[in-house]
This record gives structure tokens, C-alpha cells and sequence, in this order.
């Protein structure tokens, strides 16, 4: 009786991974966001020291890049943010960290920005926005959303869903 044949690790690996790309979706052509901001340090509210403005900035343009996934392939969303007053109030503890205090009253999450929509060279939807939450406690958040800015970032996928058509994923 002849003994099986091994086929070598490399081939094997190989094989599944041309497997699993076979069952992978297939990509979507999306959309580009690009961001800016303008004068931040002059912003109402985005954090109490340089570190937390900056790590604050980097999740919203993070953030707000990720949108473009939604956008119809071709199409770019230029978003200049002009001031942003984020949810809550930053409080100093005792050992000298800030903490978010949320209370639901006057500390609702605001922006002020500026966005042209575009395809083709061809502008398609312009404008200057005010977003603003009054309600946030009152909605629930996107199961695993524990983000540091979850209340802000919901607000601004609320403004995105009711402004631009998005591709169905």
C-alpha cells in the first residue's frame, strides 16, 4: 500500500487563503472625504489641554474620513469644521485627570462646519451646516459604540445620513 503524499505547509496555506478570498465580498468603489479645521484653538469646547484637542481632532477626522465608504464612488465631501462644543463638560479630578461629565442639560454636543459635495468637477450639494444635539442622552448609542466622542460622532453620522445619499451596503 503506497503511504499518502504530504503536500507541503506553503502549499496548503495557499490553497485556504485563495479559498477565503474566493468568499470575501467583492470591494466597493467608494467615495472621498476630505477634512480640515479651521482655527482650532479658537473652538468652544475640544478639550481642556493640547493632547486631548489633538486625539479629540484625530477620532473626528478618523471618523469623518470613514463616511466616505458611504459615498458613491467618485464622489468627494470636502468638510471644512469651523468650531465644535463637545458633549458634556470637562471636569479636573483630584488626581489631576479630566473626566467628561455628562448632564444632559445646556452641554449638548455642537459643530459649526462648512461642506462642498462634489463628482466630475462638478459640484453637487454646498453649504454651511450648524449641527447641534439637544436631546443626546435621550437616544441610545450604536451597540459597541464607547468611543471617546460617542455622542458627537453619532451626531455627525445623523447629519451625514440626512444629507447625502449613501450606497447600500
Amino acid at each position: 500500500m503506497k503511504p499518502p503524499t504530504r503536500t507541503p505547509a506553503a502549499a496548503v496555506v495557499a490553497c485556504l487563503m485563495s479559498s477565503l478570498t474566493s468568499l470575501a465580498p467583492s470591494a466597493h468603489a467608494a467615495g472621498t472625504v476630505d477634512v480640515s479645521f479651521v482655527k482650532p484653538e479658537t473652538y468652544a469646547d475640544i478639550g481642556r489641554n493640547v493632547v486631548d484637542r489633538e486625539r479629540h481632532l484625530e477620532i473626528l477626522a478618523r471618523h469623518l474620513r470613514t463616511l466616505g465608504d458611504k459615498l458613491p464612488d467618485g464622489q468627494t465631501l470636502k468638510i471644512e469644521v469651523l468650531d465644535i462644543d463637545l458633549a458634556g463638560e470637562e471636569k479636573l479630578t483630584r488626581h489631576l485627570s479630566d473626566v467628561r461629565v455628562l448632564r444632559g442639560r445646556a452641554d449638548w454636543p455642537r459643530m459649526a462646519l462648512r461642506y462642498t459635495l462634489s463628482a466630475g468637477g462638478q459640484t453637487l450639494k454646498s453649504g454651511d451646516e450648524k449641527l447641534a444635539d439637544m436631546g443626546y442622552l435621550m437616544h441610545s448609542l450604536h451597540a459597541g459604540r464607547g468611543d471617546a466622542l460617542a455622542y458627537d460622532l453619532r451626531m455627525v453620522d445623523d447629519w451625514f445620513g440626512a444629507r447625502f445619499v449613501v450606497v447600500a451596503k
